[in-house]
């Protein structure tokens, strides 16, 4: 038995195997050919822990078909049917409005500065039309659009982000001249960073007495946001909301902020956004606010969103106004799906009810398998796992201390473990307990949780447990820096030296019924192993290097054979023997790289 389960691993090796993107771990095994048992073997030496039954998705499943020796790939699902863009060429592409998100301190006028530029700006407002509140709205610069999303907080930004939802283009931090940078700041600040959007801080409250600007540009360096009139590259704009004084200003520099990044899409596709918020309307059924980010959205459209679908009846903007049609970067409410839509759930218009019908079910369907998932815990042990080989490694902390006066030396601590192939990068730091706004966090940059005698809350753990985002937590600060420096030498590029194992000299060379030519060959110094890299040499010059595919004696297949004696040998991809051609023998051994 043992004998033939050796013939068949290597037989299977570098085979393509297509995939699904999610897959239950069963249904893994009978596509790779391997028993249930050692699929989940392979799983549990990944970090993840799963049934038979349970299901993975398309990474994971790669990554155990790669270690079994399979050449992965996904197996194409229904979006073949989907609309495609029939041209992506510069031609298409035109300039968009930015997307805007409004961040700030509670109480330090965010909702004031949002109402003050809709009074100012919204676009198609009439006298005596009723506005409501859909979640985005437009503004309007000198012919010129701004979309603003009006979310409930850094948080809810945050949330959509870890679904895969990356909508915003700019954050405006809000921050009130009198107070200064509070907790809420320097979370919303981490927030923006964590998703590589660049930050204009709206300074507010400028009309209150007795303010100390140069006091409140300090904290802002300290927090990572060096202004421009102190020699750095974050715009700062004066603002009073209540007296709306600083806004056409402040509007004017998201502008500028935007030409540098060049925001394009293509309103000649197909269109496709994602969904900001949704609810019931008792009289008119599920509305969703839905953010358009390419091509052009219009009434009587067919659209899937999320793992429902629906024809579009009607289209309305933030207010109230019908609308025949949203282009790239326009908010707009939309009637008629099938049911209520999560927000951060995308959605792509499609041919025909049809598509749209098997494409809604095929999510449905995804959806509860996924509910049935393990979670691969974002944990210090494994967050390496999921960096391609060969690009630089990061481990991402939220660093949490009870105090404040903890967090400096700890950061300058862990900033100075990282080297040339592991970056530490502190995305939050902050006093207090651990919250869910942390956890989120975390969940979306791929981060870790280290608190510093600092707990979580009971919402904050149950999150964390729910999402396998890993809190750790310390009473001692050396404990705290020896597992992240035990995490980055895990992370590391192991460093492999090279072994010699033997060398043989081919003597004959045969065809076989089951390889097209085999080489006979005599040991002449150590072993030969099946499965070990060889390389071929031809009067001292390396023509070949591959992998031994076969090792035989006489008929049988064997594991090694060592010096002194004969065997027939087979090469990977290789079939052009000649006699006295050396066969050399090698493996690559890790070396450990502990400090001396």
């Amino acid at each position: 038995m043992a004998k033939s389960r050796e013939t068949k691993t290597t037989a299977k090796i570098d085979k393509r195997v297509e995939i699904p993107r999610i897959v239950t771990v069963q249904q893994l095994a009978n596509l790779l050919g391997v028993g249930g048992v050692e699929v989940v073997k392979q799983l549990m030496e990944n970090g993840v822990v799963a049934g038979l039954n349970q299901a993975i998705d398309y990474d994971t499943a790669a990554i155990v078909a790669g270690d079994l020796g399979f050449e992965p790939a996904e197996k194409p699902e229904l979006e073949s049917i989907l609309p495609q863009a029939e041209s992506e060429s510069d031609e298409d592409q035109q300039l968009r409005p930015p997307i805007v998100t409004v961040m700030g301190h509670i109480d330090h006028g965010k909702t004031r500065l949002l109402d003050a530029i809709r009074q100012a700006n919204v676009m198609d407002t009439e006298a005596g039309s009723i506005t409501q509140h859909i979640g985005a709205y437009q503004a309007e610069v000198n012919g010129r659009k701004i979309t603003f999303l009006d979310t409930p907080g850094h948080e809810a930004f945050t949330a959509m982000r870890a679904r895969g939802a990356r909508v915003t283009d700019i954050a405006v931090l809000v921050v009130a001249a009198d107070d200064g940078v509070m907790p809420q700041t320097k979370e919303a600040i981490a927030h923006a960073k964590a998703a590589g959007i660049p930050i204009v801080v709206a300074l507010n409250k400028m009309d209150k007495p007795d303010i100390n600007l140069d006091r409140v540009k300090q904290q802002l360096a300290e927090n990572n946001l060096l202004i421009e009139e102190w020699g750095g590259d974050t715009i700062c704009v004066p603002v009073s909301a209540k007296m709306q004084k600083g806004i056409p200003d402040l509007l004017e520099n998201i502008l500028i902020v935007a030409e540098l990044q060049d925001l394009k899409a293509n309103p000649k596709a197909p269109a496709s956004g994602v969904v900001v918020e949704a609810q019931l309307d008792k009289t008119k059924g599920p509305m969703a606010t839905a953010l358009v980010q390419n091509g052009t959205l219009e009434p009587g459209s067919v659209i899937v969103v999320g793992d429902t679908w629906g024809k579009i009846k009607a289209m309305f903007n933030d207010a109230g106004k019908r609308v025949k049609k949203a282009e790239p970067a326009t908010p707009v409410k939309i009637l008629g799906l099938g049911k209520v839509p999560q927000a951060g759930d995308r959605f792509t218009v499609v041919n025909n009810d049809k598509v749209a019908k098997a494409w809604a079910q095929k999510q449905q369907e995804q959806r509860q398998v996924l509910s049935q998932k393990p979670t691969r815990a974002l944990s210090l042990d494994n967050l390496f796992a999921d960096t391609p080989e060969g690009q630089p490694k990061e481990l991402n902390i939220v660093l949490k201390t009870d105090v404040q006066g903890s967090i400096e030396p700890i950061r300058d601590s862990l900033e100075r473990l990282q080297n040339d192939e592991v970056k530490v990068r502190i995305i939050h730091s902050g006093s207090g307990g651990i919250t869910e706004g942390d956890v989120l966090l975390a969940l979306a940059s791929k981060a870790v949780i280290m608190g510093f005698q600092a707990q979580p809350t009971v919402g904050a753990q149950r999150m964390a447990e729910q999402e396998g985002v890993d809190i750790r937590k310390y009473n001692i600060i050396y404990d705290l820096l020896d597992d992240v420096e035990r995490a980055m030498k895990g992370m590391r590029e192991p460093v492999y030296a090279e072994v010699i194992e033997g060398h043989a000299e081919i003597r004959a060379i045969f065809s076989s019924s089951k390889f097209k030519k085999a080489a006979g060959v005599y040991v002449t110094d150590g072993k030969l192993r099946r499965d070990a890299l060889v390389r071929l040499m031809r009067k001292g010059q390396v023509i070949y290097d591959g992998r031994m595919s076969s090792l035989k004696r006489f008929k049988d297949d064997v594991k090694e054979v060592t010096t002194g004696f004969e065997c027939g040998v087979g090469i990977e991809g290789y079939t052009q023997y000649e006699e006295g051609d050396i066969i050399e023998a090698y493996r690559m051994e890790r070396v450990d790289e502990q400090a001396h």
